[in-house]
């Protein structure tokens, strides 16, 4: 073969490699259109105890794990609070026994008893398999349980963490509304909720929004009514989950926003562990930002 007749062929191959090169999309670009499945539970722990009064933080780390969750939103937790969980970070405790990340939001943040000690503390937290991009904890209105003469006003322990799965930015907000049965607090609660969740929607274009925690209130009661003009109650017709003994409603949630397709909610039947049952949803996310794709 002459050199100029082997020239032309190398040139026609190399074309022909540049142009199925450019005509093949990268790898992560074959994923970009399907959904990203994601597995998110809620459960209020009690401050570590169970429907049995015992404390005991191996059986809850036992129960969490086997949710599989890949999110968890976590209520009623104590970080160094007191006797009643051994003076134990119970967030720091739970992450490191499932291998997880944590970001906890406290709702009283309290001088320690003896000087030197850790401050004392309960709210709430997000477990989660991902690191967590950013967190804060947004105040609320609430009705003190540590003051004699409370009055509603605007208290830490709204929780919020901004996650990326496989590429999806997802806001995650963790709750504990007031349980009196006046639903006054309740309201006003839901009312800073939908604001907060709005203004943190505008700031992240695209985010998929969580809202998972205890309301203390059924999904018919007219104070959560706002709450679903944005979201869906992703347990809709599963059992209730409280108390654990012998559920009689269904006060916990998992409900998510815009872009998040729910697969599959269930309610484990575990009636000691905690004096709530917990809710985990299989659910996937939608990769398309609304007026970008």
């Amino acid at each position: 073969m002459s050199p100029r007749a082997r020239t032309l062929i190398q040139l026609s191959l190399a074309g022909a490699l540049l142009t199925a090169a450019v005509a093949a999309p990268p790898a992560w670009a074959a994923d970009r259109g399907r959904p990203v499945p994601l597995r998110v539970a809620t459960y209020n722990v009690h401050a570590g105890a169970g429907s049995d009064g015992v404390f005991d933080l191996d059986r809850q780390a036992a129960v969490l794990r086997a949710l599989d969750a890949d999110v968890i939103g976590l209520q009623e937790i104590d970080v160094h609070w007191g006797a009643r969980s051994q003076g134990l970070d119970m967030a720091g405790e739970l992450a490191r026994r499932l291998g997880m990340r944590v970001s906890f939001a406290p709702i009283y943040s309290l001088d320690p008893v003896t000087a030197g000690e850790p401050r004392r503390e309960y709210g709430v937290a997000v477990l989660s398999r991902f690191p967590v991009r950013s967190a804060a904890n947004h105040e609320i209105t609430r009705l003190s349980t540590q003051d004699e003469n409370p009055v509603p006003a605007p208290a830490p322990g709204f929780g919020e963490v901004t996650l990326k799965v496989r590429g999806v930015p997802v806001q995650v907000f963790v709750t504990h509304l007031d349980y009196r049965a006046d639903p006054a607090v309740r309201e006003a609660q839901v009312a800073d909720t939908r604001r907060i969740m709005a203004r943190e929607r505008a700031e992240l274009p695209g985010a998929r929004q969580f809202l998972l925690g205890d309301f203390n209130a059924g999904p018919s009661a007219p104070e959560l009514a706002p709450l679903w003009k944005e979201l869906r109650d992703a347990g809709a017709g599963t059992p209730d989950t409280y108390p654990a003994e012998a559920p009689a409603k269904r006060i916990d949630y998992v409900a998510v926003g815009e872009g998040v397709r729910v697969h599959d909610v269930a309610v484990p039947q575990e009636p000691t562990a905690s004096d709530h049952r917990p809710v985990v949803a299989e659910v996937s996310l939608d990769r398309r930002v609304p007026g970008r794709d």
